[in-house]
């Protein structure tokens, strides 16, 4: 029960990793918050959990004060901040990518976790006490083609995440990133328009496959959660079967 008694707040809880991290952290005695664009999936989540939902887009400034304030209200804090949520893109070149576009990345992506971490932060530093992990990928780090506004948010974040490290560190908080690769809700949605890069895709990873979002991914995010993160801060963990070590040749037909 390595999260008895803290209070989690998950974005994008409602599918894929989120969904997994949400599960693990419960069955490890966490008060979760599973918030999520999503009400069908996220309350489903919650229910079965025993958590709370809270309906949050995080492109929203003011949904994800409510939500940060909703945990708060119900358990008295938040000790952990999972920064998981995100859209599906649009496949295409960089010439093609709009202003409307990189916009709604840059605000799922980089501002609703920058309002988030600074809604939480005074919660933690008073309990001096603090745990962020920041999901960002792969995509980013090796600048895969077709998803600028993923990459460009991505990357964006792990700046972010460093920077919050790095100013917060002596509060015990620590900040950190992890870059999954997985069947996540945003992989599915784009297998589905692609189908013959989910068996590339497999087929790429050293390990021969794609992570799965629970027995994967949630046990790396529990441990940056935990106790035994405490001299661990401003770090990129990629939990991936490897494929960062020689890159994934992501190299989709685009129009």
């Amino acid at each position: 029960m390595q999260l008895e008694g803290r209070v989690a707040v998950i974005t994008g809880g409602g599918d894929g990793i989120g969904a997994g991290v949400a599960r693990r952290f419960a069955a490890e005695g966490a008060a979760v918050l599973v918030a999520d664009v999503n009400e069908e999936t996220g309350r489903a989540v919650a229910d079965e959990i025993g958590g709370r939902f809270v309906r949050t887009d995080v492109a929203d400034k003011a949904q994800v004060l409510e939500m940060v304030d909703t945990a708060v209200r119900e358990w008295g804090s938040v000790d952990v901040l999972v920064n998981n949520a995100w859209a599906a893109g649009e496949l295409g070149r960089v010439e093609d990518k709009t202003d409307a576009l990189l916009a709604r990345g840059l605000g799922i992506g980089f501002y609703g976790p920058f309002w988030a971490m600074r809604a939480a932060f005074p919660h933690m530093r008073e309990r001096g006490w603090g745990r962020i992990v920041n999901m960002c990928s792969l995509n980013g780090v090796n600048a895969h083609m077709g998803t600028l506004e993923y990459n460009a948010a991505k990357e964006a974040l792990r700046t972010l995440t460093r920077t919050a490290a790095r100013e917060w560190a002596s509060t015990g908080i620590v900040v950190n990133a992890l870059c999954p690769g997985a069947k996540s809700a945003a992989f599915r949605r784009r297998m589905r328009d692609n189908p013959e890069l989910e068996k590339a895709s497999g087929a790429m990873n050293p390990m021969g496959r794609m992570g799965d979002p629970e027995r994967d991914i949630a046990p790396a995010a529990l441990f940056l959660a935990s106790e035994g993160a405490r001299y661990v801060t401003g770090n990129t963990l990629h939990v991936d079967g490897g494929a960062h070590i020689n890159g994934v040749a992501w190299a989709p037909e685009l129009p």
